[in-house]
């Protein structure tokens, strides 16, 4: 019971990464508060943790719903910050508008700088921890995902700039770095165009069955939010089934 009595936000907690953290949060006696866009997911999520979350719908692309999310996550304090809510869109750059590129890093980037922001002053006074949802683009150029790229390297920014400045008030900031996690966003379809699959595959994991579940990247949410991570900050942990590996 790593988390009991400790005060948890994460978003993007209708599916996928955030669901899962959700779940593993309250199971290790966290009190958690849920967030997302699709308020049915929330629901859903709710009905699988072993106790009850609030429940917070909010719409990350708009900076005053991201500022109220926190304000109502925090209202009797917050130990821990998760930032997993986000978008992936790819395709073949000549092809990709620059409203999709704006769109992108609105959701990706610009609202956890505007979420760590506001739970910082909260963190602050519970010596707390943000953990931000980077991604192995985050780290390389990945062909036809130019946006996502760049919003994940932005996050990564985010991360350690951070890191540096509130190390001295006793907040610990860290980004995860997945690869690819079996997740309705992971497994969206492919896009149309001209695409070369040989660029696409050499970032392929290098395990067998090197793809992730979403259960493998809340353990490392869990790792990094306890006191068992008590030394690390400003660090990016990759979990991609070798796919940084060469």
């Amino acid at each position: 019971m790593r988390f009991q009595g400790k005060r948890v936000l994460v978003t993007g907690a209708a599916s996928g990464i955030g669901r899962a953290t959700a779940i593993l949060f309250a199971s290790e006696g966290a009190r958690v508060t849920i967030a997302d866009l699709n308020a049915e997911g929330l629901e859903a999520t709710a009905a699988k943790m072993i106790s009850r979350p609030d429940i917070v719908p909010y719409d990350a692309a708009d900076v005053a719903s991201c500022r109220a999310l926190v304000a109502t996550a925090a209202e009797e304090g917050l130990d821990v910050l998760c930032n997993i809510a986000g978008i992936l869109k790819w395709g073949p750059t000549l092809e990709f508008s620059e409203d999709d590129f704006a769109r992108i890093l609105a959701i990706n980037t610009t609202s956890v700088f505007t979420m760590c922001k506001a739970a910082l002053p909260h963190l602050i006074k519970s010596k707390g921890i943000i953990v931000n949802t980077a991604s192995t683009a985050a780290l390389q150029g990945i062909a036809y995902t130019v946006a996502y790229a760049a919003s994940k390297h932005g996050v990564a920014a985010i991360t350690k700039s951070l890191a540096i400045e509130f190390a001295s008030k006793g907040v610990r900031i860290n980004a995860i770095c997945p690869g690819h996690v079996n997740t309705p966003m992971g497994n969206a379809a492919p896009p149309p165009g001209d695409v070369d699959w040989g660029l696409v595959m050499r970032n392929a994991p290098k395990l067998v069955d090197g793809s992730c579940e979403p259960e493998d990247v809340a353990e490392m949410f869990a790792f990094l939010a306890s006191d068992q991570a008590r030394k690390v900050t400003g660090a990016l942990f990759t979990i991609d089934g070798g796919q940084l590996a060469g």
